[in-house]
């Protein structure tokens, strides 16, 4: 398996991160925030696909020491995920799920050297595993899991707080450039290598993740969210609301020039290569979220389409890829408790 030399389609330009909040920004809110304060005009100047810094997370309270607004890791691990240029996460926050193990038998000898395979976790659910015999071992691991412990949770909803390691992988593996990102409701049974080789390579994309198997339009999904009560309607109103005036419409699949197979996304599988272009959309996709609901099969059309719109001369090699093929891959389980 020989990965392929440099794409020279994908779009090439700097992104930087804004680091601490502005005073000005603050004074208005009193709050300090994971996601920071990004003004709408900031919003808009971030889609387009050009040098820049943009809000992605990470960012800290102006003050003195800087101090952190959450996801808080001890320095040890910092330096051990620094070293990941392959990378497999996961999370558990608040005890949501059991632990699921990748099924080692198919995992290469060459992945269980090269590919970081880390599961972030808070203290509850590290408390929880250890109390079903799952103990990490000498080296931090339980199993193939490199066991990560995130203190200070950026967010009251777990859901959210799982959004930062499914979008910001670039972020909290500087060094990467793959990851494969699977909710804590999977397992794994296929080697990264080959997910990565088929997915991507083989494609020429530099992002892969798949239709819902059942729904392809934002109307359904949010009609769904509000049937099975998902989230705060009044909350899922105003992100459906303001998509709409901003340009989001129906899913048509009989229209030739539907630039996606579906507008609703399978999202617990991810994989991606950690392009600039990729980058940036995972930072737009997570600011989004940031900004409304944790619902991201929400916000996934709005957030493609709005920077396709923008950068009509930079294409974001994306492939959307049947769900039929994820459960080839993964096996599905139900989690712990009802999210």
């Amino acid at each position: 398996m020989i990965e392929p030399e440099d794409n020279i389609t994908f779009a090439r330009f700097s992104l930087g991160f804004v680091e601490k909040d502005e005073i000005t920004l603050l004074t208005e809110t009193n709050e300090a925030r994971f996601g920071g304060h990004q003004s709408l005009k900031d919003r808009e100047k971030s889609y387009n696909a050009t040098n820049q810094t943009i809000h992605c997370g990470f960012v800290k309270f102006p003050n003195e020491t800087s101090s952190s607004t959450g996801f808080d890791l001890n320095e040890k691990d910092k330096e051990y995920m620094n070293t990941c240029k392959i990378v497999v996460s996961s999370c558990i926050f608040g005890s949501s799920d059991f632990l699921r193990r990748p099924t080692s038998k198919v995992i290469s000898e060459y992945s269980k050297k090269n590919v970081c395979f880390v599961m972030f976790v808070d203290e509850q659910s590290l408390a929880k595993l250890s109390s079903e015999g799952n103990v990490v071992d000498e080296r931090g691991n339980i199993g193939l899991w490199k066991i990560v412990v995130v203190k200070n949770l950026p967010y009251n909803d777990n859901r959210k707080t799982g959004k930062v390691p499914k979008f910001l992988s670039h972020r909290l593996f500087p060094s990467s450039r793959y990851s494969i990102w699977l909710d804590s409701k999977l397992r794994l049974n296929a080697d990264p290598m080959k997910i990565i080789e088929y997915f991507l390579w083989r494609k020429g994309s530099e992002y892969a993740i798949s239709n819902h198997y059942i729904r392809h339009c934002v109307w359904d999904e949010i009609l769904q969210n509000k049937r099975l009560n998902k989230y705060n309607h009044s909350a899922l109103d105003e992100q459906f609301y303001f998509y709409q005036s901003d340009g989001l419409t129906k899913y048509d699949s009989s229209d030739p020039k539907i630039p996606l197979p579906s507008f609703v996304p399978e999202g617990s599988f991810i994989v991606r290569a950690h392009t600039p272009m990729s980058n940036l959309f995972s930072c737009l996709w997570f600011n989004e979220v940031d900004r409304f609901t944790s619902r991201d099969q929400l916000s996934f059309a709005y957030t493609y389409l709005k920077l396709k719109r923008l950068n009509p001369d930079k294409r974001f090699h994306l492939n959307m890829f049947k769900d039929c093929e994820r459960r080839t891959i993964t096996k599905l389980f139900r989690h712990r408790t009802d999210t």
